[in-house]
């Protein structure tokens, strides 16, 4: 286990072993990239390579022996969807009053504080900023040789985002901060000025199959490519995504473009959305539906372009075709507004199947 299972983004990835070695890590940092691209992963793979008990070496650069005590302890914070649902579950257990004052931190090391947004809002709140600035001012390393605390999301709110300045700004000489975005621009310019900033790009859609071949070798070589594609460059994507839920998606998208862009057939598209119902499942396939849809968008987008060899739904080329024919960019910029909307009235709790059929109706053609 080291740096040799961390894949693409080579050149980013070897600056930063190097700043490892000269012991130059920086006391704040943003990687930036697409969801998926393996951001968090590298995190927690620098906390390591930092505060290793027994650091070996590979190509000439730091590594992580992977089997320490440290080493351990900061991988085990590598579920981050499970270590959060464990402390939201922690935190209801609480009294009402201690519940509301309670913020969501993950910490399976002493030194390493994990800062994912706070549920309900996802959102990360002053709160959690304070025992940042507490831990970073007041907590010397315990077992390691530097603190870091890694934030997960750049959705501050703007108290947060404002309290995190001071640190970013006298940082103590043994803490380095990480922020993960998916955009820079969303984190306050005050904040980008005051991090050293790298960039996760997206791997080609070849390699990424070729990834898929090891490490999913159930998947047939049709799924593999359509996978590739779907993912982004992102390999966390690639090797995670469920086809089956996505194709169900995107079967229920297909329903409402058709209505949209050809003879409508309301039966069916009733048939498809009457299923959207409210409740936790409803909004998670609320939001499969519109990833689908949006992804099918861009395919349209991409035709009318003249790149029809971009497309990332490979095996529906020739629909697409189809349904492009005589679309403009101002309807697919209108279909793009559609689609906010619909997310819009979602936070809002109006009701999902009548917003996507009122979507579908309201995007049809003349």
């Amino acid at each position: 286990m080291g740096f040799q299972d961390f894949l693409g983004n080579t050149q980013t990835v070897t600056h930063l072993r190097e700043s490892i070695r000269v012991d130059r890590f920086p006391h704040s940092l943003i990687l930036a990239g697409p969801r998926g691209a393996g951001k968090y992963t590298l995190a927690l793979m620098l906390a390591r390579a930092v505060n290793c008990l027994h650091p070996t070496e590979s190509d000439g650069l730091p590594d992580f022996c992977g089997v320490c005590s440290n080493c351990a302890r900061i991988a085990d914070a590598a579920n981050l969807e499970e270590r959060v649902a464990e402390a939201v579950e922690a935190r209801e257990s609480l009294r009402e009053t201690d519940k509301r004052e309670t913020r969501i931190l993950i910490q399976t090391h002493p030194d390493v504080l994990i800062v994912p947004p706070d549920p309900p809002q996802l959102q990360i709140k002053i709160g959690q900023v304070r025992q940042v600035i507490h831990v970073a001012y007041y907590r010397p390393p315990v077992e390691s040789k530097r603190t870091f605390t890694i934030f997960t999301s750049s959705a501050f709110m703007r108290e947060a985002a404002n309290s995190l300045l001071k640190v970013l700004e006298e940082p103590p000489e043994h803490t380095s901060l990480i922020l993960l975005t998916e955009n820079p621009q969303e984190l306050l310019p005050t904040i980008r000025s005051r991090a050293v900033v790298h960039r996760l790009g997206a791997l080609p859609a070849s390699e990424l199959e070729e990834l898929l071949s090891r490490r999913r070798p159930q998947l047939k070589a049709a799924d593999r490519a359509l996978a590739a594609r779907l993912a982004e460059g992102a390999v966390g994507r690639a090797l995670t995504i469920d086809l089956d839920i996505y194709l169900a998606s995107r079967q229920d998208a297909l329903v409402l473009l058709r209505t949209a862009l050809r003879e409508p057939d309301y039966t069916q598209l009733f048939h498809a959305t009457e299923s959207y119902r409210a409740g936790a499942d409803g909004q998670e396939k609320s939001i499969n539906l519109l990833r689908a849809l949006g992804s099918l968008i861009e395919d349209l987008l991409l035709i009318v372009a003249g790149t029809p060899s971009l497309i990332r739904n490979i095996d529906l080329g020739a629909e697409l075709e189809r349904l492009a024919q005589g679309v403009t960019v101002d309807w697919i910029d209108g279909a793009a507004r559609a689609m906010v909307q619909v997310e819009s009235g979602m936070r809002r709790n109006l009701l999902r199947s009548l917003s996507l059929d009122a979507m579908a109706v309201g995007l049809e053609r003349n």
